[in-house]
């Protein structure tokens, strides 16, 4: 793909404009985007799919009950592994519910869609941590991939590192919850009211 057309998404990402927009409409298409997703949903695919989304939303609520968002350099838990695990947790949680369709064009979109909001996001919030932890991010930039899991800085101890306050902070039951809500309706569209 040419070079310009590529910056040129890359910008669409970063355009203030657009991602003000974006979060004020973020709710009401969230929810256009379920219900379309209800009249969607094949049998066979609901338990592979359930299964993929259920990690993904694991991986969300281990991150949000270790990250001390812009108050301590979080290392710990699945920050050990990978720089940016709950975009990878919130990927792999739509991405099962998207396989519950059984449509493979809906999990190639997400994907190219995904990439190019987590690359820019993760490009801007880099910049601030940079500022906020100075060298000590840099060390960590140096040790932990951005989006590959490695073990450079992989400590047993802790692995486990689960923080009461960021839990509360990061609203992490009402995630789990919501999340759990969400998995009933698909599994009553699927099984006890098929559309």
């Amino acid at each position: 793909m040419p070079e310009s057309f590529l910056s040129r998404i890359h910008d669409i990402f970063n355009n203030k404009k657009a991602r003000k927009t974006f979060l004020k409409l973020r709710a009401p298409m969230g929810i256009l985007f379920f219900v379309l997703i209800l009249t969607q949903l094949e049998q066979a695919w609901f338990l592979p799919g359930l299964l993929v989304s259920i990690i993904g939303e694991a991986l969300q609520i281990w991150c949000m009950s270790t990250i001390k968002t812009q108050k301590k350099l979080t290392v710990t838990g699945p920050y050990m592994f990978v720089r940016n695990p709950m975009y990878l947790g919130r990927f792999f949680l739509v991405f099962g519910i998207l396989m519950m369709t059984g449509n493979p064009w809906l999990l190639v979109l997400l994907t190219i869609v995904y990439y190019y909001y987590m690359v820019n996001r993760v490009r801007r919030e880099e910049k601030i941590l940079a500022g906020l932890f100075g060298k000590d991010y840099e060390d960590f930039c140096r040790d932990v991939h951005p989006y590959l899991p490695g073990f450079k800085r992989f400590d047993p101890k802790q692995l486990g590192s689960f923080n009461r306050e960021s839990f509360e902070q990061n609203n992490a039951l009402t995630n789990m919850i919501a999340t759990a809500a969400g998995y009933f309706v698909l599994y009553l569209f699927t099984f006890v009211w098929p559309i």
